[in-house]
């Protein structure tokens, strides 16, 4: 394959039609040392990201600790307001009266966790994305309706056009297709 060919190829697609045979395929790809693939489909498939071997999401800590500074930024809100800056005796109570802070800073780290839940979700998901290279496929249309797809990057280390593609044919795709960038 000439250099200028292998700088304008994305990879290989396999197009398969079951979510079994999808799954089946991740599996293999996975095991044959494959580390740069991903998957494209309709809907989900229980298992397909762990037979990719994608990592675990980090979105569940940032939803944690957005929450958590959501709550202490409440609470320090409440309290400078009450106890530094505009101390006022209501009913005799104590300036630093923490049960009342309760609400707010619940209502707070909701806040926030939310907040951050959507842009980390975002960003770790590299989105929005308007253009992949995957789009370049005439028959990609059909991975939001009843085709399921598996990419081998050609960033891939063990990445080889000839032998990924003899490699993917013996999985019984409908097709094998280059993916330009």
């Amino acid at each position: 394959m000439s250099d200028s060919k292998a700088e304008n190829l994305f990879g290989l697609a396999a197009e398969f039609d079951t979510p079994e045979a999808v799954l089946h395929a991740a599996l293999r790809i996975h095991g044959a040392g494959y580390r740069r693939a991903d998957a494209f489909s309709p809907m989900p498939v229980e298992g397909l990201p762990e037979a990719l071997g994608f990592p675990r999401t980090g979105v569940p800590l940032i939803v944690g600790i957005g929450g958590l500074c959501g709550a202490c930024g409440g609470f320090f809100m409440l309290w400078f307001a009450n106890v530094v800056n505009y101390t006022w005796n209501i009913g005799g109570r104590p300036p630093n009266s923490w049960e009342a802070f309760i609400p707010i800073t619940f209502e707070l780290a909701v806040l926030c966790a939310a907040l951050s839940a959507v842009i980390g979700m975002l960003a770790l998901n590299k989105l929005p994305m308007p253009y992949h290279p995957m789009f370049n496929l005439p028959a990609f249309d059909r991975a939001s309706r009843d085709r399921f797809f598996i990419v081998i990057e050609s960033a891939d280390a063990q990445f080889d056009s000839e032998q990924t593609r003899k490699f993917l044919e013996t999985l019984l795709p409908i097709a094998v297709t280059e993916v330009p960038r």
